[in-house]
């Protein structure tokens, strides 16, 4: 047997429009969602300029994730939206984006899920691939580290380790398919510390920070939002959340396990580039014809010399 996966690519049914402030900027920003074709991936658009969603157009990695060049034209801030997208497996999307900044609306990604089960997921007629780790690769930077396992299925198993008493260390690990994403991951918030704000604001970060979008941790190490925690945990499963979104730019859902200790967008960019690099490290595969019922076989598929994984 196989295991269960998605055999053919999917788009949105049709438009839809989200609006909010960027949290970085503190700008009004809108993002437009249009249907794509099959084998199109997910596609920003800011003006006149395309940013295709993959690892290599990564230009920054300083609190959040922004393609593009941060001096000049770039969409920031994409890591929420992109873990909706890889969540609830969406694999082509064109998003017209006003702004330079994705909108962190809630600072989750709920939202994000809201807006496309309100237009619906349209199955294409084209078999999705997936990349498949077939080796452990591993990056350290520090005491933190990130790594690929082979794993039959898609799984995450991260960790976080702060020196809040508020946070601590948590963990939070399970395989990853649209319901889990939905109940376990989609709406934890990003998080900070107000101690840290006034730096954040003199070098241009969080303008847009508050407690509708945050979860904030005062000085004396207290959770200052009223409403308190979505989750006990909340603050590992938002890392997972992030961790999503970052390794949703390898362009392909991914078969295999990715953990991490101490993680953060930087170092997942890099851990996902680590893999890419290798091509010994992976193989690209997609389902082979199935009966109705029966979990997935994979077949290993020539890759396209223009595909997003070939660095």
């Amino acid at each position: 047997m196989g295991i269960d996966l998605q055999d053919y690519q999917t788009t949105l049914k049709s438009r839809v429009t989200l609006s909010g402030i960027g949290v970085h900027s503190g700008k009004p920003v809108a993002i437009h969602f249009a249907p794509a074709d099959a084998d199109t991936g997910v596609v920003f658009q800011v003006v006149d300029r395309e940013f295709r969603a993959i690892v290599s157009e990564v230009g920054a990695t300083d609190l959040c994730t922004l393609l593009g060049d941060p001096a000049g034209q770039h969409v920031a801030t994409i890591e929420h939206l992109m873990a909706a997208l890889f969540g609830l497996g969406i694999d082509n999307l064109l998003i017209e984006v006003e702004g330079a900044e994705i909108p962190i609306l809630d600072g989750s990604a709920a939202q994000f899920v809201e807006a496309i089960d309100q237009v619906g997921i349209e199955v294409q007629g084209v078999k999705r691939r997936y990349i498949r780790v077939l080796k452990p690769v591993r990056i350290e930077s520090g005491a933190s580290w990130a790594e690929f396992r082979p794993y039959g299925g898609t799984r995450f198993e991260v960790e976080i380790d702060f020196e809040s008493p508020a946070i601590g260390r948590q963990s939070f690990a399970s395989d990853i398919n649209d319901d889990i994403f939905r109940r376990e991951i989609s709406r934890a918030r990003t998080f900070g510390f107000m101690k840290d704000v006034e730096r954040l604001w003199a070098a241009g970060y969080a303008l847009g920070s508050s407690l509708e979008n945050s979860v904030v941790i005062g000085d004396d190490n207290q959770i200052i939002n009223i409403e308190g925690l979505r989750f006990s945990n909340e603050f590992v499963r938002h890392k997972t959340l992030d961790a999503m979104g970052d390794l949703a730019l390898a362009g392909a859902r991914f078969i295999g396990c990715f953990r991490s200790y101490r993680g953060g967008h930087r170092l997942n960019a890099a851990a996902l580039r680590r893999l890419l690099s290798d091509r010994s490290a992976f193989e690209v595969v997609e389902t082979s014809r199935r009966e109705r019922g029966r979990s997935a076989e994979l077949i290993a598929v020539s890759a396209a010399v223009h595909a997003p994984w070939t660095l």
